[in-house]
């Protein structure tokens, strides 16, 4: 480590005991601090750790936790951003922070598909797992082939790096590449003759632009796809799941290469990000048994599917973003046999997307057909919201602009279930309330 490196990890170090300890914060600005110092100060870190990127549109945050839980079975050092902070600076206050591993030690890194490229020009990663690509915060990514070229322009880079990747994304699977690559998916025995609903994204053959076909279709563009006018298909899975045996909000239970899986998470597209985890556990060589302890903690992770209890309240908190995800969240929470109440908060922020018009895909329509007594909308675009849930054919009962609020609204809702969707500053936001009022321990990093 260089002199340079040296006083730029101190200061990163410094800034960050000082957020932490009397701001609960900290999570990206002492790696702003560092990098001001030394833009290169990764480098420094190449040496030190086996490094797996994980990206992609959604799940990369749950994939990543999983991922660490499997690890931990077998590394004794697991490094990871477990706040979501996966932008360079975020990155790099992980690395700042972290005691300095005895042996070369093992981490796992979420990281925004923009920002692929700008850690692997310091550091070279052993994998890459890519778990989808939709389309999502249009302001920021354009169309999501853009999206895949600038998450290329990294994996160039590291041409050694093996790829695992989702093979029922037909992106995935769209561009010759040098490196080795690991696909998974959902198994099919199935024969059938699919085509996915006309707005799917990503439904064009990336060899002759036919539309594709689907022996089984997953959700969204995801699943066992074909082109019935020049033969492109879907590659050989490696890993897949075998069997989906029983799903509610909260649990999945699934069979992987034919091996029982409990998930202490609700919802199909959680079931990927399992699997991602189980495939890259397996890339490592961790037995099939330690990754199954690994799946069975109920520990929850930022803003997917929490459960948090308020006074007699029990108040499910998720992170919705794009359209493909919110749907995915909708079809997940109707599962719930018991009456509940729904609040949607939507805010517009940079790491929200500043473009809400997402929100018209969302099929809110099926929300009329289950027990749902009351609906609240609240966030800087409350409006917007409360539009689209009225066009679905939903009287919205009441609107709560200022989230400082919102705890008081949720007590008053009739029901002892409450689903939450909200944007990520707005989770943001109502996390820091919860933890103020006590029932919320630590708030958010």
């Amino acid at each position: 480590m260089t002199l340079r490196s040296s006083i730029a990890r101190a200061a990163g170090k410094s800034s960050y005991w000082v957020l932490n300890k009397f701001f609960n914060g900290g999570s990206s600005f002492p790696g702003r601090i560092t990098t001001k110092i030394d833009p290169q100060i990764l480098t420094s870190f190449a040496n030190q750790y086996d490094v797996v990127i994980v990206t992609g549109t959604n799940g990369k945050t749950l994939t990543t936790a999983l991922s660490v839980r499997v690890a931990r079975e077998q590394y004794e050092q697991v490094l990871t951003n477990p706040t979501g902070s996966n932008m360079t600076q975020g990155i790099v206050t992980t690395f700042v922070t972290a005691p300095t591993p005895k042996h070369k030690g093992l981490a796992i890194l979420e990281v925004d598909e923009a920002y692929v490229v700008q850690i692997t020009k310091q550091i070279t990663p052993i994998a890459f797992v890519f778990t989808n690509l939709f389309r999502d915060q249009m302001d920021r990514y354009g169309e999501i082939y853009t999206t895949y070229d600038k998450i290329l322009r990294g994996v160039k880079l590291a041409p050694n790096a093996t790829i695992i990747a989702n093979g029922d994304a037909q992106i995935f699977n769209s561009k010759e590449l040098p490196n080795p690559i690991i696909y998974f998916g959902f198994g099919n025995d199935n024969p059938a003759d699919l085509k996915a609903p006309a707005n799917t994204d990503s439904l064009l053959c990336t060899k002759c632009q036919h539309i594709l076909h689907y022996h089984k279709l997953i959700y969204a563009n995801l699943g066992d796809y074909f082109c019935p006018n020049c033969g492109f298909h879907r590659p050989a899975l490696t890993y897949q799941v075998t069997a989906v045996n029983q799903l509610t909000p909260t649990s999945s239970d699934i069979e992987i290469d034919g091996y029982p899986f409990h998930l202490e998470i609700g919802g199909v597209y959680n079931i990927y990000n399992a699997l991602a985890a189980y495939a890259l556990g397996r890339f490592l060589k961790i037995p099939v048994a330690k990754i199954q302890h690994a799946f069975t903690s109920d520990k929850k992770v930022f803003g997917r599917q929490e459960v948090i209890p308020v006074d007699d309240k029990k108040v499910t908190l998720i992170l919705v973003k794009n359209p493909v995800g919110l749907n995915q969240v909708l079809d997940m929470i109707l599962t719930d046999p018991k009456p509940f109440s729904f609040a949607f908060l939507l805010n517009a922020n940079y790491a929200d997307g500043i473009d809400t018009s997402w929100i018209w895909d969302g099929n809110f329509k099926q929300l009329t057909k289950h027990q749902i007594p009351e609906f609240v909308t609240g966030g800087e675009r409350y409006k917007d919201i409360t539009t689209r849930l009225t066009m679905a054919g939903i009287n919205v009962t009441d609107t709560q602009p200022d989230l400082t609020k919102m705890i008081e609204r949720i007590k008053k809702m009739p029901t002892e279930h409450v689903y939450v969707l909200a944007t990520y500053t707005a989770v943001l936001q109502l996390r820091k309330q919860l933890a103020e009022e006590h029932y919320l321990a630590g708030g958010m990093d």
